[in-house]
């Protein structure tokens, strides 16, 4: 029997069937494995609502086609006795492609979490999975085959055609899927390591999913068939090409790695780049993302960060040294407002006892005596201008009680060999 005559016996069964009368029981039985398979899925979901993980989303996605799938393939031998169930044999493999498509669609929303296009695609690979399996079913799926194979070009000495690019496209989306998960997998073990530096972490991740990737797509490529020396023109070209026109790009990756490996700016350092300053807030292998306090946002190019010199505030610990001047008038009693000064940054909370702080006399200026006060703190992520401006305010309180002026320029103007007024005539 030629592949034609079983397309048309199975329309001709399925046919049949639905003028039968045990098409009834067949969508009956269907609906209650469906049903059934659906409250399952909603208890699994229930179960594993908080604090699953990823294991815990995975399987509440891939629930209730598991569920329907397995219930189906039990009710097939079960009720193949009694009637016919050519509906539970076409529900079976739709079943199975639906939960390799939500499999599929998990393992992309965790490799790609801000991808928004991830719904769109979903229901494109659902409309081709399915689309497939229907050409599957009727047995139409070896005459497109064969329709592909005639479409030839040639790549080199390579012979190639529509069917194997297609193929191959899909051969090196699924692996690169699987290997992503794997990468995910890794990437959360990494993630629970407390004791392995945070920048260690990121290099292992980002190596694991390049390396997982680059072998994800020369496996698929040789289980398609496809020669990689096919490739080599190709390649060449366009490592000449990123050598020339990438020279940047890749000197900000290389110089992104070994910031990571050598830890010289940790994620949480205060960093100051020339006039720019802040928070390391995220390190990627192209450029790193500095956060002023005043919410500014500064993305400065790794290889800045190799080739200049960087002030990292917090390098080998978080203490840091602040300092604010204020001038005192010439008659005023420096003890006393040296006294004043320090009580005032010690009743900071924010600033440390040891090293103490301390006032210098720093200039005797034209109009004031120049006092710095220098204090300590431990915590400079979480500002440096607001406890600065918090000891102002408390050594202004103080001077204004206890007598101590601030005194402002003055300039005393003399007029040397004044011109005498005219003398107004009578």
């Amino acid at each position: 029997m030629n592949r034609n005559d079983q397309a048309l016996r199975l329309l001709g069964d399925l046919w049949a069937d639905v003028q039968g009368p045990d098409f009834v029981w067949q969508i009956s039985a269907l609906a209650l494995c469906l049903g059934i398979a659906f409250l399952l899925a909603r208890w699994w979901q229930g179960r594993h609502a908080e604090g699953g993980g990823r294991f815990g989303d995975a399987s509440s996605r891939l629930a209730f086609p598991l569920a329907g799938l397995l219930l189906v393939g039990l009710a097939l031998p079960l009720l193949t006795p009694f009637f016919k169930v050519n509906l539970l044999k076409i529900a079976l493999p739709l079943l199975g492609s639906m939960a390799l498509v939500r499999g599929v669609v998990f393992v992309l929303r965790h490799a790609f979490p801000a991808a928004t296009w991830l719904t769109a695609w979903e229901r494109i690979i659902a409309t081709v999975v399915w689309g497939w399996l229907a050409l599957y079913i009727t047995d139409l799926a070896p005459y497109v085959i064969e329709a592909l194979e005639q479409v030839q070009f040639s790549v080199g000495k390579q012979k190639l055609d529509l069917w194997t690019i297609l193929h191959g496209i899909v051969t090196v989306f699924l692996t690169v899927v699987f290997a992503l998960w794997i990468a995910g997998l890794i990437e959360g073990r990494l993630l629970r390591l407390e004791n392995l530096d945070s920048s260690l972490r990121i290099v292992g991740i980002r190596i694991a999913k390049a390396l997982l990737t680059l072998l994800a797509i020369m496996l698929s490529l040789s289980l398609v068939g496809i020669d990689m020396t096919a490739l080599s023109v190709f390649t060449g070209a366009l490592g000449v090409g990123l050598g020339f026109g990438l020279q940047k790009i890749a000197s900000n990756y290389v110089s992104g790695f070994i910031i990571l490996l050598d830890r010289s700016i940790r994620i949480g350092n205060i960093v100051q780049v020339g006039s720019d300053a802040g928070e390391v807030r995220q390190i990627t292998t192209r450029y790193t993302v500095l956060k002023h306090a005043g919410g500014t946002e500064f993305i400065v190019p790794n290889e800045t960060l190799i080739s200049t010199t960087v002030q990292n505030q917090t390098y080998s610990d978080t203490q840091l040294r602040l300092a604010t001047s204020i001038g005192v008038a010439y008659d005023s009693d420096l003890e006393l407002a040296s006294q004043l000064m320090v009580a005032a940054a010690t009743a900071q909370e924010r600033v440390l006892a040891e090293p103490p702080p301390r006032v210098f006399l720093t200039q005797f200026a034209d109009s004031s005596i120049n006092l710095e006060l220098g204090f300590w703190i431990a915590d400079p992520d979480a500002g440096k201008g607001n406890i600065v401006s918090d000891i102002n305010f408390a050594i202004w309180r103080a001077f204004k009680s206890h007598g101590v002026q601030i005194p402002f320029p003055q300039r005393e103007v003399r007029i040397l060999n004044p011109t005498p007024p005219a003398t107004q005539s009578a």
